[in-house]
């Protein structure tokens, strides 16, 4: 019971601080952003949006390693396996040095291609300097940043927040002050590098005062048995982050390439909004990863029971959420920029309802990852890139820049129609597959119902006054999806289980 206690405790912690963390970023990447449009335009803001979605398909060099670590190290922590946990964090640094120097390495190799990828621009500033400094930006974080493990499998990934908020507050200001009195992009993007160093130092050095064992270097030789099994989920996991990294990275890369740096400026507007609001809610789930895993451990066979649970949260969560930003961003979008920067209703559709598929993923996700599922499913992902790639580009001449996320939307349905139900669901819940299809085509009609009835109601009304509208969309998107969905599920066991716990803690601060 104590161990419940600690794990139900430290993932509300986590998940508390997460959403802390995530909402001071995006107040924090609104300000800057707004200031670097309005000072320098929409290019550079197109600019910024590429060249992180490029370094970001190089860190796919990553291969997997953090999380195969981060799952091995879970048993020697709950058996206080000093010796154990020493040699898999002195493998990791070793590894992930390693890694720095190839992605710094890919990095010198893109740059002959960066014009053709950037495409026609009017930017003035050399682009080749400017991803330099990015590919240096992820290189120092892969010299630095192993020892984050060691407080993330310890469930203590508050403390990472925690650190990263203020640096994101410093670095922010810092830019925009940058941005405001000399509008130098290069200072902008070293004032970046400078602050993930300092963060990822300070978090070394937490690290290595509370787990003082972690700084020795005559750590023995990694248990061979260890390693196989990090090999095998490094295997699997180096599919997982090319899929990962074509689905989610090349976006911004196709936009650029056929359809303008410009018009991906303007999509990079939405898709700050839309991402930040989703990576909010992932770490939620991101911070029960370590207690799931903990769970799978002690008490697999409550594992359905708790996933149940968490998938049903996921599904309101992302129903209510989902519906919100398509009342609210365009009026939002109009008194933030202006016109100029909208897009169309249909593209914004198709954004809403791939940021619904894209969230229902987490829940199940969640559990793959703590189960260290990779290596049986390694090749699900690459197929899954490849649909993305074909169908997006394919269809980008029909539906435009539509077509670039129905090709999204295409692609993460065959993971959950195929790939989930096959490696995760039968086999982490021994249930047949069929009813997690028949779950998901449940929720997805539910989230289209109330989203119909939503966009209805708010229609009702129509404010001349931008700002008053957008109170009306707020206030319309919180009340009605909220009472169709408790309506529906007020009786059931997975909602009264959340309400339980939210009496339990109001009882507590009583």
């Amino acid at each position: 019971m104590a161990k419940i206690k600690s794990r139900v405790n430290y993932s509300i912690i986590n998940a508390v601080v997460a959403v802390i963390t995530n909402v001071v970023t995006i107040i924090m990447t609104f300000i800057m952003q707004t200031a670097l449009i309005k000072l320098m335009g929409s290019e550079y803001n197109g600019l910024n949006g590429l060249f992180t979605n490029i370094i970001s398909m190089l860190s796919m060099v990553e291969l997997g390693l953090g999380p195969a670590i981060i799952f091995n190290l879970y048993k020697p922590i709950k058996d206080n396996n000093i010796a154990k946990i020493n040699s898999l964090m002195n493998f990791y640094k070793k590894c992930y040095h390693v890694i720095a120097v190839v992605i710094l390495f890919l990095g010198i190799m893109i740059l002959p291609f960066l014009k053709y990828i950037v495409g026609e621009n009017s930017l003035t500033i050399n682009i080749y300097i400017v991803f330099i400094l990015f590919v240096f930006e992820a290189f120092s974080s892969y010299m630095i940043s192993y020892k984050r493990s060691i407080l993330y499998a310890n469930q203590e990934n508050y403390i990472t927040n925690v650190i990263h908020i203020l640096g994101v507050i410093g670095m922010n200001i810092l830019q925009v002050i940058i941005i405001l009195t000399t509008q130098n992009y290069y200072f902008v993007v070293t004032i970046r590098i400078i602050f993930r160093i300092l963060e990822n130092i300070i978090i070394t050095i937490i690290a290595n005062k509370k787990y003082p064992y972690i700084k020795e270097k005559d750590a023995e030789k990694i248990d061979k048995n260890i390693l196989k099994d990090i090999k095998q989920k490094v295997q699997g996991s180096i599919y997982h982050n090319i899929g990962a990294n074509v689905v989610l990275g090349t976006d911004n890369i196709i936009i650029s390439s056929f359809l303008g740096i410009d018009l991906l400026g303007k999509y990079v507007n939405y898709n700050m909004i839309i991402k930040s609001i989703s990576n909010l809610i992932s770490q939620v789930f991101s911070s029960i990863t370590a207690s799931v895993g903990n769970l799978l451990v002690d008490k697999k066979n409550k594992s359905y029971e708790i996933y149940k649970k968490i998938n049903f949260v996921g599904f309101w969560i992302y129903t209510y959420v989902g519906i919100a930003i398509y009342c609210v961003i365009e009026p939002f979008i109009v008194i933030w920029l202006g016109k100029d920067y909208l897009l169309s209703n249909f593209v914004l559709i198709v954004l809403i309802f791939n940021f619904f598929l894209q969230g229902m993923r987490q829940p199940i996700a969640t559990f793959r990852s703590a189960a260290g599922i990779c290596y049986e499913d390694r090749y699900m992902p690459i197929i899954e890139s490849i649909i993305n790639i074909i169908a997006s580009i394919g269809l980008i001449p029909v539906f435009g820049l539509a077509g670039v996320f129905l090709g999204t939307i295409i692609s993460t349905l065959f993971v959950h129609f195929y790939s989930y139900p096959k490696f995760v669901y039968s086999i982490v819940f021994n249930r047949k597959r069929k009813d997690y299809i028949i779950e998901l085509l449940k929720y997805s009609l539910e989230f289209v119902i109330i989203w119909i009835i939503t966009v209805y109601v708010s229609r009702m009304v129509k404010i001349d006054n931008t700002l008053m509208q957008i109170l009306w969309e707020i206030c319309i998107s919180f009340i009605v999806p909220n009472i169709i969905l408790y309506i529906r599920y007020h009786h059931k066991e997975e909602f009264n289980y959340f309400k339980e716990i939210m009496n339990k803690m109001r009882r507590r601060k009583v």
